[in-house]
């Protein structure tokens, strides 16, 4: 993608999210009144994307509702001119999320890199609410299953089976104030195969991710993803650090991201980040996420 049209998309999506920034205001109102009714205050908009960065959030697409992902990476900065210091290089991985229900959501998605189709369940467990019932934070407990179809001539073993991956994640967030929202994350990931019988097949990690809001729309988001040592001992693996800048415009979520991972599904960032802060492998990129509503009750439902 040039520069050109990269500028012309963000113009397009920002003007057509204004559109329906009035929508979301009655649909907010909506949702305070019958919560008023009930008791019981929830906590919305913990985070306003389903994705941290790389890291999903406890928040889903409400039911009914379709939610479209454009994750897009360019390649190392470190690259240097003759490449435009990565500009020239790109993955992208394209989503779709669809709440079934209230509380249940599932998606899909395919990533350039590996050739990745990735699939997910997410359940919400608990709503952070205050009221009748005090709930401190929300969680959602997230499963997810990765297969790469990517070619290997000299690896003619890797047949489905190996080619097999999955992760199991508890989401547990809090939103401290309209501001401030911060997420942790156990993780275990498990590889069908890995590069040698050194590395672990049964992997864990703990990521933790956050959101400050400094305008009405704006916010910067940060997250970090440990990998517990001695689990991969074959190739140097590094800890995901990723940062970005969210533009919140009405039904759509854009973010700015700056990130050592180029994979963008859990078990290439968290198990399979090759790159360093340090040494200048950092990735710039975007995200974009758009809402569509599926249903007719999905017009009269706020997300959770």
């Amino acid at each position: 993608m040039s520069l050109k049209k990269f500028f012309c998309s963000l113009i397009i999506i920002i003007t057509i999210g204004e559109l329906h920034a009035q929508d979301s205001s009655l649909l907010k109102s909506l949702n305070d009144s019958m919560q008023a009714s009930s008791g019981v205050i929830y906590t919305t908009g913990t985070f306003k994307a389903l994705h941290v960065i790389n890291m999903q959030t406890v928040e889903a697409p409400g039911a009914g509702v379709l939610d479209f992902v454009i994750q897009h990476r360019f390649g190392q900065l470190n690259s240097g001119a003759y490449n435009l210091w990565g500009l020239d290089n790109a993955t992208l991985r394209l989503g779709l999320d669809y709440g079934i229900s209230s509380r249940l959501a599932i998606g899909i998605g395919r990533s350039s890199y590996e050739k990745m189709f990735d699939g997910y369940v997410k359940y919400k467990l608990l709503r952070q609410s205050t009221g009748a019932v005090n709930m401190p934070v929300s969680v959602s407990l997230l499963g997810s299953i990765n297969h790469f179809t990517q070619h290997y001539d000299d690896k003619p073993y890797l047949d489905a089976t190996y080619r097999t991956a999955y992760t199991a994640q508890l989401l547990i967030a809090r939103k401290f104030n309209r501001n401030i929202s911060f997420q942790l994350v156990p993780t275990f990931l498990h590889y069908n195969i890995v590069p040698t019988a050194d590395d672990k097949n049964n992997q864990f990690a703990i990521s933790a991710g956050g959101r400050v809001k400094f305008t009405k729309r704006m916010a910067i988001t940060a997250e970090y993803n440990y990998l517990l040592p001695n689990q991969v001992n074959s190739m140097d693996v590094y800890n995901s650090f990723s940062l970005g800048w969210d533009i919140e415009t009405g039904g759509h979520v854009f973010q700015l991201v700056f990130t050592n991972s180029q994979g963008m599904v859990e078990t290439q960032y968290i198990g399979r980040t090759l790159g360093k802060w340090g040494d200048g492998a950092i990735y710039f990129g975007f995200n974009i996420s758009r809402s569509f509503n599926i249903t007719k009750k999905a017009k009269n439902r706020v997300s959770w």
